[in-house]
C-alpha cells in the first residue's frame, strides 16, 4: 500500500493531511450558509482558542499519517510527517503567543 519512503513525500504529505483536517473540522462543525471558508479561516487566526483547538485536532490527521508510515516501516516518509508536525505545532504557538 505505502510503497514511497522519500523524505520530501513525507513532508508534502504532513504538509497538506492538517490543511484537510481543517477543512473536515469546517465541514462537520459549521454551516456554510452562515460562515464562508475564508471567514472561518479569518476566525480561526483571530481567536486563540480556536486557533489552538482546531490547529491541534487539524494535527490529528498527521499522527495518523505517522502510525501508518512508522508500522509500515517507511522511515523516511514518516520522519518527514514527524518534521511537519513539529512544524505546524511550532506556528500554532507561534500565532497564539505572539500574533
Amino acid at each position: 500500500m505505502f510503497k514511497i519512503d522519500k523524505y520530501p513525500f513525507g513532508i508534502a504529505i504532513g504538509a497538506l493531511a492538517p490543511i484537510l483536517g481543517i477543512v473536515i473540522y469546517y465541514l462537520l462543525k459549521v454551516d456554510p450558509a452562515v460562515i464562508s471558508f475564508p471567514q472561518f479561516l479569518g476566525f480561526f487566526f483571530e481567536q486563540k482558542a480556536l486557533l489552538t483547538a482546531v490547529g491541534s485536532l487539524s494535527l490529528i490527521a498527521n499522527i495518523i499519517l505517522f502510525t501508518l508510515f512508522i508500522n509500515s516501516q517507511k522511515d523516511k516518509t514518516a520522519i518527514g510527517i514527524f518534521a511537519m508536525t513539529v512544524m505546524y505545532g511550532l506556528i500554532i504557538l507561534y500565532a497564539k503567543f505572539f500574533l
